[in-house]
């Protein structure tokens, strides 16, 4: 059967995550609908990760198996047809080989997380960034966010239901930028524990607060206790924004 990888864009409000559930919308049955308006028996598709309820995407990489050999572009464009009114879009489909697999074949995966300082409530950015009622200090937080550089033990910064096998993850970048109001959390990781992002943006807001210093984050981590860390942020502000593969299965799209 024909494989084909998906570069999937998303906005994760109306969804109870990227997977698939019961009496619940998700990603996955939204897109798997779509396909089966094409063909019936396609059976389910897998994705590079399973982005949690309200979490957002610009980055998704999903595959699925065909029966008939589409272009990859009449694909997209039939699959964006039956996802209508849904909020999700497919912007770039590529044929791939049988041994490539989204989940399995990434190399890394990039998590980009939004604040938003100030006291009015969003309105344009409603559920697609965090509002923080106060200035945040970016060095400050810069300070604290390099000792979550490297490979640790994350169980800290693990959610109590995570089934990853291990707690130790080894994170390769963490960037703090920002942009008037704005602040823009940047994580780069082959794979992540469940929540884990959520955990270090919530302890990082603390540091850049005031509330904590560096070395609070830093005894946090150390720590290896769930209870030892900050306030976990909400989803609105998180995006899956790349998943990088050798090769790069849409590198002509790009």
């Amino acid at each position: 059967m024909p494989r084909y990888a998906l570069h999937l864009e998303y906005h994760g409000g109306p969804f109870a995550g990227w997977q698939r559930q019961r009496n619940h919308p998700s990603v996955q049955a939204a897109v798997e609908a779509a396909l089966r308006r094409l063909e019936p028996e396609m059976p389910g598709i897998a994705a590079a990760g399973r982005t949690d309820t309200g979490v957002h995407a610009t980055g998704q990489v999903a595959h699925c198996d065909m029966t008939r050999d589409w272009d990859p572009f009449r694909l997209s464009e039939a699959v964006n047809y039956h996802l209508k009114p849904h909020p999700v879009a497919v912007l770039a489909c590529a044929r791939v080989g049988d041994g490539f697999h989204a989940r399995f074949s990434a190399q890394a995966r990039h998590y980009l997380y939004r604040i938003i300082c100030r006291r009015a409530p969003l309105t344009h950015d409603r559920g697609l960034a965090w509002r923080v009622p106060q200035a945040l200090d970016r060095d400050a937080m810069r300070l604290a966010a390099a000792h979550l550089l490297g490979t640790h033990d994350f169980t800290t910064f693990r959610a109590a239901d995570c089934q990853a096998q291990s707690p130790v993850k080894t994170v390769d970048a963490i960037e703090i930028e920002s942009a008037g109001a704005e602040l823009r959390i940047a994580v780069r990781a082959r794979s992540f524990l469940h929540n884990q992002v959520r955990s270090f943006v919530g302890s990082l807001e603390r540091v850049g607060a005031g509330a904590w210093s560096a070395d609070d984050l830093r005894a946090a981590l150390m720590a290896r206790d769930r209870a030892a860390c900050g306030p976990v942020a909400p989803p609105d502000g998180l995006y899956l924004t790349r998943v990088v593969y050798d090769p790069d299965p849409f590198a002509a799209k790009n």
